[in-house]
């Protein structure tokens, strides 16, 4: 069966958009289900199509999609799916977007500028869904832009039990790559036991993905250093960081990230000498072209088929992360 009845007639289907549907199998595979059939379709003159091929009347949907390039395309594939799950009856509809995407579009930082993930949120609503899940947003504040829940996972678990199982070091340090990502890498200090460095840098407005590394607040020398930040998209700046770490003594550099965007050269930089390893999560799909001898990469399905196991249930989300930020 595609979908898992419960006691009470409560039923729950799971559909993927074509993004990623190996990470929407495996989510099935876990939760012991089937996804929907779908005829999902690109015409011609690129307008996207999607329609069920059995009811969803009455059920509890998930849609999962992973934003991955190209974005505007899946983007519009979701939002159709969820309408058409509203307008074919469906009780409620959540969102399964793992990246959420324009998460790094959360404000403004000079006029006449968008914010771009508030139109996402928007745009989902007006759509028909009832419910958005997504992993590690860029931004806290991103929960307050869609009207209705928004269930906050956290990678940190599952980043946190491969570095236990693996690396066992006792000069461990945790290394936030800039001020916005104190908080996650305190919390990353505490359950590892390992003090925590700062790099202060400055990104220039005017030329996308250019950082300029500063300083670094903290003792790092001899240290092997774990560089926790959400996303990894070019990879020059977190190239930078391992650098600068390595330049102030750092015996090796260890970079865990959640979201591996991977764009242009990001395996080039990756791949240099002053980085020893990364750690990612498969939220967005990693082919074969973006694959390199020093990644690791960990499966994010239990996280997710978990988290929408406990909505389903009327469970609770939170009650999985204790200690998260």
């Amino acid at each position: 069966m595609s979908a898992i009845e419960m006691a009470g007639q409560k039923k729950l289907v799971l559909i993927s958009g074509r993004a990623y549907p190996e990470l929407a199998e495996q989510v099935a595979a876990e939760l012991g289900a089937e996804l929907v059939p779908t005829d999902a379709r690109t015409f011609a003159n690129g307008e996207l199509y999607a329609r069920f091929d059995e009811s969803v009347r009455g059920c509890d949907a998930f849609v999962i999609q992973s934003h991955t390039h190209p974005i505007n395309e899946w983007l519009m594939e979701q939002l159709i799916m969820v309408d058409a799950l509203k307008r074919a009856s469906a009780k409620r509809i959540t969102v399964v977007a793992p990246f959420y995407p324009y998460s790094r579009q959360d404000k403004k930082g000079r006029g006449r500028e968008p914010i771009s993930a508030r139109l996402v949120a928007d745009l989902f609503k007006a759509a028909g869904a009832d419910r958005i899940m997504s992993v590690d947003l860029h931004a806290s504040q991103i929960q307050g832009f869609f009207d209705g829940p928004v269930d906050h996972l956290f990678a940190m678990p599952v980043l946190l039990d491969h570095f236990k199982k693996t690396i066992g070091r006792d000069d461990l340090c945790v290394v936030s790559p800039d001020m916005g990502r104190v908080r996650v890498a305190d919390v990353w200090s505490d359950k590892l036991g390992a003090p925590l460095a700062i790099i202060h840098k400055r990104r220039d407005p005017l030329v996308p993905n250019q950082v300029s590394v500063h300083d670094i607040v903290g003792d790092v020398k001899d240290k092997w250093c774990v560089v926790v930040d959400d996303m990894i998209d070019t990879g020059g700046t977190i190239a930078k960081a391992a650098e600068a770490l390595k330049k102030h003594g750092a015996r090796g550099v260890t970079i865990a990230c959640t979201h591996a965007i991977f764009s242009g050269q990001a395996t080039t930089h990756l791949s240099q000498d002053f980085i020893d390893q990364v750690v990612v999560t498969d939220t967005l799909p990693i082919g074969p072209e973006k694959r390199f001898d020093k990644l690791t990469v960990l499966p994010i399905a239990p996280l997710l088929a978990q988290a929408i196991h406990e909505v389903f249930e009327d469970g609770s989300v939170t009650s999985m992360f204790e200690g998260a930020a």
